[in-house]
């Protein structure tokens, strides 16, 4: 099963893949899809779908999951905030992949023992799991926690096995 995690955000949207083998997990790839500040929104947002499609199509993930976003003081950011998300959701879905999605909380939980963990700790949890992987930032470092986040979650509820079978099936179609 391949894993892509997903840390939404309008201005650096993390990325960040996990192949998960039995009990075993590794890291793929991760980064981040930058959008330009002050342009217009629509256009943001394209840039954003077109990054996040690429790294669909080179990594070839098998499921994905989207972290929750929360809601500031800020509503015209959180706003924004919401629409950069539709496109974590969307590009997903265009592939054909299942898409989870996780509170913040949960997914520091499960990476680091802790829901209220602040990003260093989630940052050397995610190297500790991952084998010292330097992730590209702290917005890949978390969509590389969410990615761990859903790897357990799937091993642990019975979807592994459906996953890899759905894997297996796609690559005997191809």
């Amino acid at each position: 099963m391949r894993v892509i995690g997903i840390d939404p955000g309008l201005r650096n949207l993390g990325w960040g893949i996990v192949d998960v083998a039995g009990t075993r997990v590794s890291h793929v790839a991760n980064g981040i899809c930058k959008s330009t500040t002050g342009g217009p929104l629509a256009q943001r947002l394209l840039s954003l779908h077109s990054q996040l499609e690429d790294v669909i199509r080179r990594h070839q993930p098998t499921t994905s999951a989207v972290e929750n976003t929360f809601v500031n003081k800020d509503g015209a950011g959180t706003l924004k905030l919401g629409q950069a998300r539709g496109i974590c959701l969307l590009v997903p879905a265009q592939f054909g992949l299942e898409v989870a999605e996780y509170a913040p909380n949960a997914v520091k939980k499960v990476v680091v023992g802790v829901g209220h963990a602040d990003k260093k700790q989630v940052l050397h949890m995610v190297k500790m799991q991952l084998g010292g992987v330097d992730p590209v930032g702290p917005d890949a470092a978390d969509a590389l926690a969410i990615a761990l986040c859903h790897a357990h979650h799937a091993q642990f509820s019975g979807r592994l096995d459906a996953a890899l079978a759905k894997a297996e099936t796609r690559k005997g179609a191809a």
